[in-house]
């Protein structure tokens, strides 16, 4: 895949990466605080797609040479960048 393809996908896995945290990483009672002190679902989105960044380079500087594995690590950087933004 190209370099834009990999931006793409980098861009919408983080974006569903924060949606779905902002959803489902919280209690009823965590979303109603979260919302009277964060951006929203923007923010989420952002640091999502930071987090994608982030985890595919590190996929880069480990080595690891599957695009597979590089974009599941890009996910999994997405997730752990979102929940250390939350304060968890």
């Amino acid at each position: 895949m190209g370099a834009l393809g990999t931006f793409l996908l980098l861009v919408v896995f983080g974006a569903a990466v924060g949606f779905a945290m902002i959803r489902y990483g919280h209690t009823w009672l965590g979303r109603q605080m979260a919302g009277a002190t964060s951006g929203g679902e923007i923010t989420y989105a952002l640091v999502g797609i930071a987090g994608s960044f982030m985890g595919y380079h590190i996929a880069g500087i480990l080595g690891i040479g599957s695009e597979l594995l590089s974009y599941i690590l890009a996910v999994a950087g997405a997730a752990a960048t979102v929940w250390l933004w939350q304060g968890r």
